[in-house]
């Protein structure tokens, strides 16, 4: 056991700050620390981690994955992330960094570790060991699925080192607005509000049409907005069980449908479900804009943040 040094005592708050009280922040780390299966996740990375040898020795693998989780979070950039790091205490704590003994990595050990995930697609692969842990906690998948999708916007200025935009973000219009960017489309359980599948695209793909990979197949309904109207076909296709759940368009010729308004607004008190994901991810995290370039960067985050969504969710929803 290593002897604590004055830094670290006077993170913790021992015997120095009597009159502190726990902040916010500190409650969610607290939270998270709780919920994340922290030796699960770093099973998953730990094979294609950078092993010690010549050279100088990497930084511990659950040290780096919670500084990741922690820029998520908080929706910093790598350097950012860093210089939180050198002012919060909670986030030392946290992180479990004392700097009495030893450094804050710095931006760029940051970057080298959120390009290895990259790299070997391990986004999807931690989402999905989330949700693994989720249903051995007791949290089953049901036969219900909300699907839904959102636009995540991106730089539309060409004032940059390309001088071009995003080739791999795209336009699309919602009702009289414009946007560009990417869609984060998201298959959701209507019981327990588990996302369990998720796809991205360029903002200009119908929702519609990623439909197939967001249902699991067992579904005994579907639920989803007016984009999904009229595909009862392909839902029997991919779950021949399902019913169609999904809102219908309540105007016809020009006149309003009062007895189809009335049945979207039943649906809907359960497809709303799906939009706490979106709060989270968006308005909680700060997720609402892309901060790589690329579709493949912000896929990798848009999964790691998805999985993480379904943990702070959960706490409310794990049978006891």
């Amino acid at each position: 056991m290593k002897q604590q040094t004055l830094a670290m005592a006077a993170d913790s708050g021992e015997g120095f700050e009597v009159y502190r009280r726990a902040t916010r922040r500190d409650v969610f780390l607290s939270t998270m620390e709780e919920l994340v299966p922290w030796s699960a996740l770093c099973a998953v990375i730990e094979p294609h981690y950078p092993k010690a040898g010549k050279g100088r020795p990497p930084v511990g693998l659950e040290r780096m994955l919670r500084m990741y989780f922690v820029q998520h979070w908080f929706n910093l950039a790598d350097e950012a992330c860093e210089e939180a790091l050198l002012d919060s205490t909670s986030l030392r704590r946290f992180v479990g960094i004392d700097l009495g003994r030893e450094r804050v990595p710095d931006g760029t050990t940051l970057l080298k570790f959120r390009r290895l995930l990259e790299q070997h697609d391990l986004g999807a692969t931690l989402f999905a060991q989330v949700n693994q842990t989720l249903q051995d906690r007791g949290l089953k998948v049901g036969t219900g699925t909300i699907v839904d999708a959102t636009i995540i916007g991106a730089p539309s200025s060409t004032k940059n080192a390309h001088k071009t935009r995003d080739p791999d973000m795209h336009q699309t219009r919602k009702g009289q607005q414009w946007y560009f960017g990417m869609k984060l489309h998201i298959g959701v359980d209507s019981r327990t509000g588990v996302v369990h599948s998720a796809a991205v695209t360029a903002a200009n793909v119908h929702d519609k049409h990623l439909l197939a990979d967001l249902l699991h197949g067992e579904e005994r309904r579907v639920y989803g907005d007016s984009a999904y109207a009229s595909q009862k076909a392909l839902i029997r296709a991919h779950a021949p069980r399902a019913k169609d759940f999904t809102n219908q368009r309540i105007s016809k010729r020009g006149e309003v449908d009062e007895a189809e308004r009335s049945r979207n607004r039943n649906k809907s008190r359960i497809r709303a479900r799906v939009e706490h994901v979106f709060a989270v991810v968006k308005r909680l995290w700060g997720f609402s804009k892309v901060r790589y370039r690329g579709l493949d960067k912000n896929a990798n985050r848009s999964f790691v943040v998805l999985g993480l969504a379904n943990l702070y969710l959960s706490r409310t929803r794990v049978p006891t």
